[in-house]
């Protein structure tokens, strides 16, 4: 994956992964994403850690070294261990996973490969365990992720592999 970058990031070094990041090189923009960011993983009614294994699912879909190499503190501290890590795979659905967070990989795989209505069964498992507004955030959680991580796949530049890495939620 290590293909020339089709941007190379500022040259600073703020501390802030996303100011330091490509992204950087259009500041003007970060002070509205920077918002919506802390928004998705503080204002919501998912927890830190339900909103990182949505995260982690996509990432690997992606294929974005940076996002699967990431762990938000806030979803550590909210309960989410390497092991659980571990289990976002193709055989989450046997794993020792809650029924709640297999149903949100579910969810992340429905909505990553066909968008559109789950078919009834999974539809009904959602609706059984999530409220309306937990499915919406879900839904703008798997989103905007989403398209964060595939903006950062085509910009290019990534390295193979990157070590596990802690970060706080960038403001």
């Amino acid at each position: 994956m290590a293909t020339k970058a089709r941007v190379q990031a500022p040259d600073s070094d703020t501390g802030n992964p996303i100011r330091d990041s490509a992204l950087g090189l259009v500041p003007e923009t970060l002070q509205h994403y920077l918002p919506l960011n802390t928004a998705i993983w503080e204002a919501g009614p998912l927890t830190a850690a339900e909103i990182e294994l949505a995260r982690l699912r996509n990432a690997r879909h992606v294929g974005c070294v940076f996002c699967k190499a990431v762990r938000y503190d806030i979803a550590i501290e909210a309960g989410l261990s390497e092991d659980k890590v571990q289990m976002i795979n193709d055989e989450f659905l046997s794993s020792s996973l809650t029924p709640r967070e297999k149903l949100i990989l579910a969810f992340t795989d429905q909505y990553l490969h066909q968008p559109s209505v789950p078919d009834d069964d999974l539809m009904q498992q959602l609706q059984a365990e999530f409220t309306e507004h937990e499915l919406l955030h879900l839904s703008l959680v798997v989103a905007y992720f989403n398209g964060f991580s595939r903006c950062a796949v085509a910009l290019g530049g990534m390295p193979d592999e990157l070590p596990r890495m802690e970060i706080s939620v960038p403001k």
